[in-house]
């Protein structure tokens, strides 16, 4: 009896195992239904309610934001399974480099001391470029650390586990400091996430049947660092794809940084026919996405320098019009005009939404007074400005809303 008990366990870690790579598995949970009971009465909540019993597959409309963040730490290999099971068909893997030089996954170069327990780890927190310091509460003085990719090695950075994002600024100890998580997120499933390197996550989802969104992260030193320029960088990334024999169709790069695009367009102009514009423009005092005079360069000036795709925060894509209702800002409408295709960030960012919905929502805040809410922007970035995909902290949404609506499986 005993011996067959092993030969069942040992046939049900296969089972589950094989079920990891199997594209035709999708499972959205139950947040979509609870997002959905959250609208108000009307035709797209009888629409998406119509839709629950599926069928549900898996969607290019449905980009993973950094895997599945809401419940699992960021670029760990547990949150982009999460992701492609929930239906999405584009991963990401936010690209910086060690001190040796070798790329990783981490949404930015110094998040380490937030996003990994590298603090608790005494010989890599000695290495950080700033050691945490404890809060002194009473001069208001807050708890900080500063941990880079670029202080350890590549061998050194895969010692390490990914946590949730999050930082107490008001810890006394390191053990407080790393207990930061957002209320609206869960630590259930942080304790043991395995961080990346950049080409292990392209192995990942070459298995997992995904394609892939790699962005370019700025860098937090001075370049180039130890002799490594911001152009061998950016080569680097693309590099990785060939070696490891991704077909240029499959592969989304991006970057905030205009020239990094123009490069990858210039130089590898095969692999970088799908590069993304990650536009963050409005970061400039004088950006109204309501004002084409305010964008440089114009939407017409970048299709003629290359760019196809270009991608904004959600908010810089909507507005309100004189009858309260969501519809398309000027700068969707000039974009597509140009014929620059769109992708949106990020859904599932923000928390919960009774207040306005925070930054992502911010030229719809009126509008926006629960978790609900998120599915009729979904519907007008869908229906209205014909946004080919969409980020998601939790990609289930994006999923349910793509296969209830029929969209195409593949860009």
């Amino acid at each position: 009896m005993k011996h067959g008990l092993t030969i069942l366990t040992l046939l049900l870690l296969q089972a589950c195992s094989n079920s990891i790579t199997n594209t035709d598995i999708i499972q959205l949970g139950t947040r979509p239904y609870a997002l959905i009971n959250k609208m108000p009465a009307g035709a797209l909540k009888e629409k998406l309610s119509h839709c629950s019993e599926g069928p549900f597959y898996r969607t290019d409309f449905s980009i993973a934001h950094r895997g599945a963040p809401l419940q699992y730490p960021e670029h760990s290999k547990e949150s982009y399974i999460a992701a492609a099971r929930m239906g999405a068909g584009i991963l990401e893997c936010d690209v910086t480099f060690t001190k040796d030089k070798q790329l990783v996954c981490r949404h930015s170069q110094c998040d380490l001391h937030t996003t990994t327990n590298i603090l608790a780890i005494p010989e890599l927190a000695a290495k950080c470029s700033e050691p945490f310091s404890p809060a002194d509460l009473a001069k208001g003085i807050p708890a900080s650390a500063k941990c880079c990719t670029s202080d350890i090695s590549q061998a050194e950075f895969l010692t390490l586990k990914a946590k949730m994002d999050g930082a107490n600024n008001k810890a006394t100890n390191i053990t407080q400091y790393m207990q930061g998580t957002p209320p609206w997120r869960t630590d259930l499933y942080a304790e043991y996430g395995t961080v990346m390197t950049h080409k292990q996550s392209i192995a990942l989802f070459k298995q997992l049947g995904v394609k892939m969104t790699p962005e370019l992260k700025s860098p937090e030193v001075s370049m180039p660092f130890n002799g490594f320029t911001q152009q061998q960088y950016a080569k680097k990334l693309l590099d990785e794809y060939s070696e490891l024999n991704v077909p240029s169709e499959r592969v989304y790069p991006q970057s905030f940084a205009l020239d990094d695009v123009k490069y990858w367009l210039n130089t590898f102009p095969e692999l970088a026919a799908n590069s993304v514009y990650l536009d963050g423009r409005d970061t400039h005092p004088d950006f109204d996405a309501m004002n084409a005079n305010t964008w440089q360069p114009s939407m017409h000036t970048l299709y003629q320098q290359g760019v196809r795709i270009i991608a904004p925060p959600i908010w810089m894509l909507v507005t309100v019009n004189n009858d309260s209702q969501i519809v398309p800002s000027e700068y969707a409408i000039q974009a597509k005009a140009a014929g620059l295709n769109i992708i949106a960030w990020s859904l599932e960012r923000s928390g919960p939404l009774e207040n306005g919905g925070g930054y992502y929502y911010q030229s719809i805040s009126d509008m926006i007074n629960n978790d609900g809410d998120m599915l009729t922007v979904v519907d007008v970035l869908a229906q209205q400005v014909g946004v080919i995909g969409i980020f998601s902290d939790w990609p289930a949404t994006v999923s349910y809303y793509a296969s209830c609506n029929k969209m195409p499986a593949s860009l």
